[in-house]
């Protein structure tokens, strides 16, 4: 798997694993526990989440089996990555402090790697960006970063005191939704600042789609591993598809190393057109 410099130039995996509707039922949370267990098993090293996902539940779901996995020796902390994210009503500056509290304790640990703003709110920018600097400095986050934010907001943001530390902008983008390359994307390249794909399979979708199928069959790969390969194939992009089932993790982590070819990629652009104008930021 590629690596993409991140977070101040750490190479971070380019494939993570998404927790979004962890944390939502307790009768599942053993269940959940152990998949993330095998992830961190066979190789996975990034972690997202957030404390909306089950209103914190995910982020003990990703406590306890991080936690187990450690006892264990299957993986050292210096290894993982993870990322999570503060409500937009909690980050005012002193609310971000309170929230990254909170997400630590249900976390289990003394650093969030990596914290974003889960989307934007009524609270002006400069607030949350002056919270997540105290954060930093006080050591309670490695970098920060955004979520859902279109162009014209990244280069309000850019603008601001120290808008430039931030680490990434996690946005979604799948083969399907690929309105982002228009402007947004772009404007990151030229920034040197990775993209962080949510829904890389859209929302399962693509998994299903008759036609990415049969393309996909001839180079021995699913659907969803073909789409999951395509947003994988620029150096500055990460993708963070949820799993939960052992196949379907080890199908994501397999695709992470498939270099897909001109006409493969020109096959893709006829099923899903690239952008021909300016959209609205497509959002989940």
């Amino acid at each position: 798997m590629h690596a993409v410099r991140c977070c101040g130039g750490e190479a971070w995996p380019a494939l993570g694993l998404g927790t979004w509707r962890f944390g939502e039922d307790p009768a599942q949370r053993g269940a959940e526990v152990a998949a993330l267990r095998a992830a961190f098993e066979m190789g996975f090293r990034l972690i997202d989440t957030a404390e909306m996902y089950g209103e914190g539940g995910a982020e003990r779901v990703v406590g306890q089996a991080l936690a187990e996995s450690l006892r264990a020796g299957t993986v050292r902390r210096e290894e993982v990555r993870i990322v999570s994210k503060v409500y937009p009503h909690h980050a005012s500056a002193e609310g971000v402090r309170q929230a990254c509290a909170r997400s630590l304790e249900r976390l289990g640990i003394d650093r969030i790697d990596l914290y974003l703003l889960h989307w934007r709110g009524d609270i002006p920018l400069q607030q949350t960006l002056d919270g997540f600097e105290r954060l930093k400095a006080e050591g309670k986050i490695g970098a920060w970063g955004v979520s859902n934010f279109d162009l014209d907001d990244m280069q309000e943001l850019r603008g601001l005191d120290a808008g430039h530390n931030c680490a990434t902008n996690q946005v979604y983008y799948a083969a399907s939704s690929r309105g982002v390359e228009f402007d947004l994307l772009p404007w990151m390249q030229r920034h040197a600042m990775p993209l962080m794909a949510y829904s890389p399979l859209d929302e399962g979708k693509l998994a299903r789609h008759a036609k990415l199928a049969a393309l996909a069959a001839p180079l021995g790969l699913s659907a969803a591993q073909l789409a999951l390969a395509w947003v994988l194939r620029l150096p500055n992009v990460l993708a963070i598809p949820k799993a939960g089932r052992l196949p379907h993790l080890r199908d994501n982590l397999a695709a992470a190393d498939v270099q897909l070819d001109a006409g493969t990629l020109a096959a893709i652009d006829a099923l899903f057109a690239p952008p021909q104008r300016r959209q609205p930021l497509a959002m989940i």
